[in-house]
């Protein structure tokens, strides 16, 4: 059964019944489809090319993509995730020698290179942007996204005959404010959980981002928007891959609903947290999905 995702068109995002219905599904399911937005899809389909590329590169030479914060380099598959491999830049729109030192250390050539970086700065833009129209929606008006840090992520699955059945990636939501995933159109696995625990197959819309709302997203509205639950399973052979930006946190790392919001609802659900706190919590006990937040449940 296939999962009802909600489609957002960006260009009508200054008309209010658009906002009203970006507000709608941020709130639940927590995931849709924007479309009409800022990325050619020469450069969408240029970018696909260069992951294809990445990821093809020797072992020994993709590890030379050293993460500079947890999770955001080389990882290679491991036993609790043998299908995944992943790759990352953080925080390369405002740090130019992040972008340099991962195509100097892969050896990428000047044609590679100038997709990544155009690729970066136009997702990192879309992002912002989509999530400024997100804080809009809830009647904040004076937040800036443009400075938040983000984590522009490759991501390879491998599916053979031998692994239908098995789990791509865990059930977990993401980190951050904003997922804006650019999905593999000809390889399918990704899966929604609904409100009953069933999951619900995302099918993918060529020339459209499948936005998410992680944790972060979850707490800043202050409990409005939901994290959705989401996981990966290798339903047939082939290789699937899926990239795009993590929109993590303020840059100072602290994650807390703006006061206004707090004012409107007469109640602050979560008590503020530093976003390293969080992401390191999870890494270390594991825990991946949204209940991870109990913790810094007020009411």
């Amino acid at each position: 059964m296939e999962a009802i995702v909600p489609v957002v068109d960006f260009q009508r995002l200054s008309e209010e019944e658009e906002r009203k219905k970006l507000r709608k599904t941020c709130e639940k399911p927590g995931c849709f489809r924007i479309i009409n937005h800022s990325i050619p899809p020469t450069l969408m389909a240029d970018m696909k090319s260069v992951v294809k590329y990445l990821h093809d590169l020797p072992t020994e030479i993709k590890m030379r993509n050293k993460p500079s914060v947890p999770e955001s380099g080389y990882r290679a598959a491991m036993p609790t995730s043998p299908l995944y491999e992943g790759m990352g830049i953080y925080d390369m729109h405002a740090s130019p020698q992040a972008f340099e030192d991962f195509c100097s250390n892969l050896n990428v050539s000047p044609r590679h290179r100038q997709i990544i970086k155009e690729y970066g700065q136009a997702i990192h833009d879309l992002a912002s942007n989509l999530s400024q129209k997100m804080a809009e929606s809830l009647g904040i008006m004076d937040n800036d996204f443009k400075d938040w840090p983000f984590i522009l992520r490759t991501i390879k699955y491998s599916f053979t005959p031998d692994v239908i059945g098995s789990t791509g990636a865990q059930l977990h939501s993401d980190t951050g404010f904003i997922t804006l995933l650019q999905d593999d159109e000809h390889v399918s696995g990704l899966e929604m959980m609904d409100d009953f625990g069933s999951f619900k197959a995302v099918p993918p819309i060529p020339g459209a981002f499948l936005c998410i709302v992680g944790d972060v997203g979850h707490v800043w509205s202050n409990g409005k928007f939901w994290n959705a639950r989401h996981r990966v399973i290798c339903k047939e052979t082939g290789t699937r891959y899926s990239f795009g930006a993590f929109m993590l946190s303020p840059r100072d790392g602290n994650v807390e609903a703006p006061k206004k919001l707090v004012e409107v609802d007469h109640v602050q659900r979560y008590r503020p947290f530093k976003y390293e706190d969080l992401r390191d919590f999870r890494i270390t006990t594991g825990k991946r999905d949204g209940e991870v937040l109990d913790q810094y449940r007020i009411c």
